[in-house]
C-alpha cells in the first residue's frame, strides 16, 4: 500500500499566506485617517482641497478611496482600482473635481473642487475601504462670497421726512450691515430687510431717517460673518441732504 504524499512547498506557501493574511489584518486593526482641516472656507468661484491621511502613512493606492456628502449621502468622487470611477458621482459634481494624489504613497490623499458654487457648503466625508480596513473621516466646507455692488440713495417722504437706503447684493452668508456717523460710531437703522435668489445670494437693503440735521455724512457698512471682509459706501450730505458722492 502507498503511503500519501505531502508537498512541503504547497504547505509553505499555504502557510506564508495565511500568515500573510494575519499581519495584514493586525497592520489594518492601527491604522486611521484624519484630516489637517476639519473647516475649510472657499469663496465662490474658487476652489476647495478635502484632504485625508492614512495614519501610520503607508501606500493607499490600491485601496479604495470615495468622498461622500454626508447631509444626503451623495457620491461627490471615487477613487477604485488605481483610477477614478466615471459616471459614478452626483451630476453637480461631474467635470469639477481633482484627485490629488501625489503623496498616495505615503497614505495622504485630496480631493479638489473647482468653481465653488453655494449649494457646495456642507458637511462631507472621506472614505477608504481595503481589506480589512474602512475607516471615515468628516470635514465641513463653509462657502463665502463678497457682494461687489453697493449703493445709497437718498429718499423723501412727506410723512418721516428724508431718509437714505442702502442697497447689497451678491453675499453670502447672510452680511452685517450698519450706519455709522462721521467719527465711525454706529447709528441705529431704521428697518432693514433681505431676500435670497435662486442661487442663494443674499439681497439687502437697510434705510435710515434722517432726523440729525447736523450730520454731514453717514457710511453704509457691510461685513461678512465668515470672512471679516468689510464694503463701505459713504454719502456725504448737504445741508438740505441733496448731495450724493459714492
Amino acid at each position: 500500500m502507498m503511503k500519501p504524499t505531502h508537498s512541503c512547498f504547497s504547505g509553505y506557501h499555504m502557510c506564508f499566506t495565511f500568515l500573510q493574511v494575519i499581519a495584514l489584518a493586525s497592520t489594518s486593526q492601527n491604522l486611521m485617517v484624519t484630516t489637517p482641516t476639519g473647516h475649510l472656507v472657499a469663496r465662490v468661484g474658487g476652489q476647495a482641497e478635502l484632504s485625508c491621511q492614512v495614519s501610520p502613512p503607508r501606500s493607499v493606492e490600491s485601496m479604495e478611496v470615495r468622498w461622500l456628502r454626508s447631509d444626503n449621502y451623495k457620491l461627490v468622487y471615487q477613487y477604485r482600482g488605481g483610477h477614478g470611477v466615471n459616471g459614478e458621482a452626483a451630476p453637480e459634481y461631474v467635470n469639477r473635481t481633482e484627485f490629488v494624489k501625489e503623496a498616495i504613497g505615503k497614505g495622504r490623499v485630496a480631493l479638489r473642487i473647482h468653481n465653488i458654487r453655494i449649494s457646495d457648503e456642507g458637511p462631507y466625508q472621506c472614505l477608504f475601504n481595503d481589506r480589512g480596513f474602512s475607516a471615515v473621516v468628516s470635514m465641513n466646507l463653509s462657502v463665502a462670497a463678497f457682494g461687489l455692488k453697493t449703493q445709497i440713495h437718498v429718499q423723501s417722504s412727506a410723512y418721516d421726512g428724508p431718509s437714505v437706503g442702502c442697497f447689497t447684493e451678491g453675499w453670502f452668508p447672510q452680511p452685517r450691515m450698519e450706519w455709522r456717523d462721521s467719527q465711525g460710531k454706529v447709528v441705529p437703522y431704521s428697518s432693514i430687510s433681505y431676500s435670497q435668489d435662486e442661487d442663494r445670494f443674499f439681497h439687502m437693503k437697510l434705510t435710515l431717517l434722517l432726523r440729525n440735521q447736523s450730520q454731514k455724512s453717514i457710511t453704509c457698512s457691510v461685513l461678512n460673518p465668515l470672512t471679516g471682509e468689510e464694503k463701505q459706501t459713504n454719502l456725504i450730505l448737504s445741508s438740505k441732504y441733496s448731495v450724493m458722492r459714492g
